[in-house]
């Protein structure tokens, strides 16, 4: 027969005996951005503020229960006393940022010396849940990632487009052409494509510069009946043309004495 768990022994009267704290929930160190961790029954208890963050932030699946905060802790001084931190070596929490009581951000660090430290991880508290901060790398990487997926997406919806614009119905061409035993198949979607993309080129072309005006004085001829009928275009040939008044006929006549 099973027997029930048994609780924890509790502190003896006139005795500092401390529980083990509680096993986080995850191994540090691994990605936790997609969580969040709040307490509300602690929010309603004790005030935010710079001395009692840590304590707050010590609940969260976040916290590294090995670290020299946590000695300090121990030893009942401030675990955020930075002349304590810096007399010591390996993981640690700072507090970086603070904007009482809505933002406060921890920073977690490893330290090989008084002067030497590494960055780590970085953890927000935003108005009482806590957040860990993803990393610049994975911040780009998702950035990228969906201005890549809205791009194709873009493209899938113009070519969608242009296939609607050439799209062409073809069965009446297509049976005229039959008649006609036409050996050569014609696409129409294809033509109606390029004429788009010509249309589209000569848009962004610039217009054609101006023809050069006429000389002073000279008159164009005007365009007669004659010359439209293509019957009649022989004959206007075989006419000389108009004298022009601006070019030279020849050496003027000479008065006879």
């Amino acid at each position: 027969m099973a027997t029930p768990p048994v609780a924890p022994p509790q502190a003896a009267a006139g005795g500092n005996f401390e529980a083990p704290p509680p096993p986080a929930m995850q191994p540090p160190g691994t990605d936790m951005t997609g969580i969040c961790f709040r307490d509300q029954l602690w929010l309603n208890t004790y005030p935010l503020d710079r001395n009692l963050i840590f304590d707050y932030f010590a609940l969260s699946p976040y916290y590294d229960w090995t670290c020299n905060n946590e000695q300090l802790r121990m030893r009942s001084i401030h675990p955020l006393d930075i002349t304590q931190l810096s007399k010591m070596t390996g993981i640690e929490y700072m507090l970086s940022e603070v904007m009482e009581p809505h933002l406060f951000v921890i920073r977690k660090q490893k330290r090989d010396s008084p002067e030497k430290v590494t960055p780590m991880l970085a953890y927000y508290i935003l108005d009482g849940s806590i957040y860990q901060a993803p990393q610049l790398c994975n911040v780009f990487a998702a950035r990228v990632g969906r201005a890549l997926y809205y791009i194709s997406k873009a493209f899938t919806t113009a070519a969608s487009k242009l296939e609607k614009i050439g799209y062409v119905d073809t069965e009446n061409e297509s049976e005229t052409f039959e008649s006609k035993g036409s050996k050569e198949a014609i696409d129409f979607k294809e033509v109606k494509r390029v004429d788009h993309i010509l249309a589209s080129l000569q848009r962004k072309l610039p217009p054609a510069p101006p023809p050069p005006p006429f000389p002073d004085g000279f008159i164009p001829p005007a365009t007669t009946e004659s010359e439209k009928d293509p019957e009649n275009q022989q004959a206007v040939e075989a006419q000389p043309p108009a004298a022009d008044p601006i070019i030279d006929q020849g050496p003027a006549k000479r008065m006879k004495i």
